[in-house]
């Protein structure tokens, strides 16, 4: 690293993974450093209990700790941690917050629904070049949030943001008990879904949709095949309406076991990857989309973008 290089960490506790970002910033721009994903399900049974699993809680103790290694190794001492749905929700959320606080050294920031949505946008949009009207959606595994805005200032301007209690781990504990799942269960889903999309029509005003989160970027990759997952070829890539719809069909006639076959899956996915790719269809059919521009970026380069522009204040 040069002299006038700077590093800094995201860190985005979800309900479904855990998210590690390190970017370098000089004079030449921003690289990414490490940017990994490991899914720990810290929001398993939250829906129904409203308090963190044990076992779930330990694993994602245990992977923060391997970040807090990294981020040492690396000599990272601006970190920006954050927490979202499960632990919005998790009445007991305090003494996780505690405990990672003391591995990390930083108490991470439990984000409400509406700043979740603004760094989604604001960390989404970073790399793609397009119109001035955007709508964005984040399909998580506890929430799903969806934001409007404009892009043609250095900075992207969000006009519109909400997020409500749907996502792929949620849903999927909610309503789906067989394997594979049984229509009814599917149909109660997809009810589930619309009658949570928000009644204003402003997010449907826009010359273009992005889709960001691991259900999006996962039913990239299962489309492209991606044998080892390639975020460069993932970020900007277009995921059509009937590719979406061929997957949910497909998928919900699949057991969890053959779900884990599938070239482009995390085999940790395989079970909430139907739920997440309904809620993909409802959303884009809610904004009436054929396609969507994917984005494998989010909270996390959010986060480091906001925390490099108040350094250079």
């Amino acid at each position: 690293m040069t002299r006038s290089a700077q590093r800094v960490a995201a860190i985005d506790i979800g309900t479904n993974s855990v998210i590690l970002l390190v970017v370098e910033a000089s004079s030449s721009g921003v690289r990414a450093v490490v940017d990994r994903a490991v899914i720990t399900r810290l929001g398993l049974g939250v829906d129904r209990t409203l308090r963190l699993d044990g076992a779930s809680s330990a694993r994602t103790l245990e992977c923060l700790r391997l970040f807090a290694d990294e981020l040492d190794r690396l000599g990272v001492k601006s970190r920006q941690v954050v927490g979202t749905s499960a632990l919005r929700d998790a009445s007991d959320g305090d003494e996780f917050l505690s405990r990672a606080e003391g591995i990390l050294g930083v108490r991470p920031r439990v984000l409400s629904g509406e700043d979740e949505a603004r760094l989604t946008f604001r960390g989404a949009l970073s790399g793609l070049n397009l119109a001035e009207n955007v709508t964005a959606f984040d399909v998580g595994g506890g929430s799903t949030e969806v934001i409007s805005g404009g892009t043609s200032s250095r900075e992207s301007e969000v006009d519109g943001a909400t997020s409500v209690n749907i996502g792929s781990v949620r849903l999927h504990e909610r309503h789906i008990k067989h394997d594979p799942p049984q229509p009814e269960e599917l149909l109660a889903a997809q009810q589930d879904i619309r009658m949570h999309l928000p009644e204003s029509t402003q997010y449907r005003n826009s010359s273009g949709v992005v889709g960001v989160g691991g259900t999006v970027t996962t039913l990239f990759a299962m489309v492209q095949q991606l044998a080892a997952y390639d975020g460069e070829r993932v970020h900007g890539g277009r995921l059509r309406r009937t590719e979406v719809q061929y997957w949910s069909d497909t998928l919900a006639q699949q057991t969890v076991e053959q779900r884990r076959g599938i070239t482009g899956l995390e085999p940790k996915r395989a079970d909430v990857i139907g739920t997440g790719a309904l809620i993909v269809l409802e959303l884009m059919d809610w904004l009436g989309t054929k396609e969507v521009i994917v984005s494998d970026r989010g909270v996390r380069w959010g986060l480091v973008e906001q925390a490099l522009c108040r350094e250079r204040v």
